[in-house]
């Protein structure tokens, strides 16, 4: 058998909407790769965690916001999607009934939310798993 070098990440999509509107959560990275661009709050899941946990640790980490409940959307691990090696993330959607204040902490230097008709460049490949989760709400 081939030994794989694999990591696996997991990302949160935190929507928010009121009337026509829907927003994103993003945060401004705090290092390479991509620092100071905008990402979706996620990061490297802990061995000892299982995916949903993991996004919600991270997305709490990164923003100091709690979600309860989270629903898968993907997989993502086109090779190359990350400059650091090979990775594959999971990717997972919520929806918050207001839009609550984040805070940039951990990983993150900044964090807030952006309507879904004006996004910033992000990093990674966070536009198509943007694309993919909206789809779901």
């Amino acid at each position: 058998m081939r030994k794989q070098n694999i990591a696996v990440t997991v990302d949160a999509l935190l929507f928010y909407k009121k009337a026509d509107l829907l927003k994103i959560l993003l945060i401004r990275r705090k290092n390479e790769p991509f620092r100071n661009q905008w990402a979706l709050p996620g990061g490297f899941l802990d061995e000892d965690e299982n995916l949903e946990e993991g996004a919600k640790r991270e997305l709490e980490e990164e923003t100091g916001l709690k979600i309860e409940k989270l629903q898968q959307v993907g997989a993502f691990g086109a090779p190359g999607r990350d400059p650091r090696g090979r990775t594959v993330s999971i990717a997972f959607v919520g929806l918050m009934n207001e839009e609550a204040m984040p805070k940039a902490n951990d990983d993150a230097v900044d964090a807030k939310w952006f309507a879904m008709n004006d996004l910033p460049d992000l990093a990674f490949d966070h536009s198509q798993i943007i694309n993919a989760g909206s789809v779901l709400l």
